[in-house]
């Protein structure tokens, strides 16, 4: 009966002492399936039949790739930090190849409901004459 005692401690030790990170639901990788923009009185939807978009989210960064496969000439990415935070999540965009934006936060609100993340806010960056309501919906694939 004591042999049972001492393996029961030292079952719940060891799993007490377990140092795990916990990882945050917005991890992963989410290739894009609906993109919305409202700029002014217009709102154009993004084609993606020939396009694949995807955003990578680890515990600090993230990083987006917009591959055109009719046009390499639209390839575009960019990346940086991020906040999250119940709703409220914050990019601030370190890596882009437009210098206006570079280094600018951009705050949206996400929600997330299995495999979906759907991400709104808006975009402005007086500077470079940026003011959109953007909508983006994602299906986690990693």
């Amino acid at each position: 009966m004591r042999q049972i005692y001492v393996v029961l401690v030292v079952l719940i030790i060891c799993t007490s002492c377990k140092n795990e990170e916990t990882k945050n639901d917005i991890e992963g990788t989410w290739k894009m399936i609906y993109a919305e923009t409202k700029q002014g009185d217009s709102i154009e939807i993004k084609d993606l039949s020939n396009t694949d978009f995807i955003k990578i989210i680890n515990a600090s960064h993230f990083v987006f790739i917009n591959q055109d496969y009719s046009n390499v000439e639209n390839f575009y990415s960019g990346g940086g930090t991020y906040k999250y935070q119940g709703k409220k999540y914050v990019e601030t965009l370190g890596f882009t190849s437009v210098e206006l934006i570079r280094n600018h936060e951009f705050p949206f609100t996400i929600k997330i409901s299995g495999d979906t993340l759907i991400q709104k806010g808006l975009e402005e960056v007086k500077a470079a004459g940026i003011k959109r309501e953007i909508i983006e919906k994602y299906i986690k694939i990693n």
